[in-house]
């Protein structure tokens, strides 16, 4: 593939933020946001990743609630019950939209995992510090509709996604669109250690 200067750029830009999810640098400061490619139209591979990393940073927003609505429970953060019944779902809608149910399971096996990371780094921190801890329990029945609707996008964007998830420049510009989408969204080190987890399966070739 011949690169394109603005995929320069982005590979150029994806290569100064990967940094920003290995863990290890998680806790730096954090660099102001690459720029989007120059030629990021509303059909560009750029513009078909975003939104798995914007909806991905959403989704992992709702790990700090459920832990919140566990905590003090005895309900454990693992709960295969709950993970094979939204991968089944997922697969479902993904058949629906003529997607890959494969690929589609296989991202969302990524964004539990990703979920769970925020969860367990919380309970560190609550149990380090427990007037950190959260002291209203939300209801779990109602954030798990949050996580439905949030799954549907993902899943949306995943089907609307299959020739920018398979392509050479998948990886650069993931990592520029997730290194922005962290930016915009002011995300702590936990969570951008989460995001990172949540995004390897994107690309076709990861």
């Amino acid at each position: 593939m011949q690169l394109t200067p603005s995929i320069r750029s982005a590979l150029a830009a994806g290569a100064a933020v990967t940094v920003l999810f290995t863990g290890a640098g998680a806790a730096a400061a954090a660099p102001a946001a690459p720029k989007a490619p120059a030629t990021a139209t509303a059909h560009s591979p750029y513009a078909q990743l975003r939104p798995l990393a914007a909806f991905s940073a959403e989704r992992l927003a709702t790990a700090d609630l459920v832990a919140a609505a566990k905590w003090g429970t005895g309900s454990p953060i693992d709960d295969p019950a709950r993970e094979q019944e939204v991968l089944k779902s997922v697969a479902e809608q993904a058949r629906q939209l003529g997607a890959d149910p494969a690929a589609t399971t296989r991202i969302f096996r990524d964004q539990i995992e990703a979920n769970k990371v925020v969860q367990r780094g919380l309970y560190r921190q609550w149990d380090a510090n427990p007037a950190q801890a959260p002291t209203e329990r939300p209801d779990l029945q109602e954030v798990r509709k949050e996580i439905n609707r949030v799954n549907g996008e993902l899943v949306r964007a995943i089907a609307a996604s299959p020739h920018a998830r398979s392509a050479p420049s998948c990886t650069p510009l993931l990592t520029v669109a997730a290194a922005q989408v962290r930016a915009e969204r002011q995300l702590d080190g936990l969570h951008t250690v989460a995001l990172a987890r949540a995004l390897p399966s994107v690309c076709a070739g990861a």
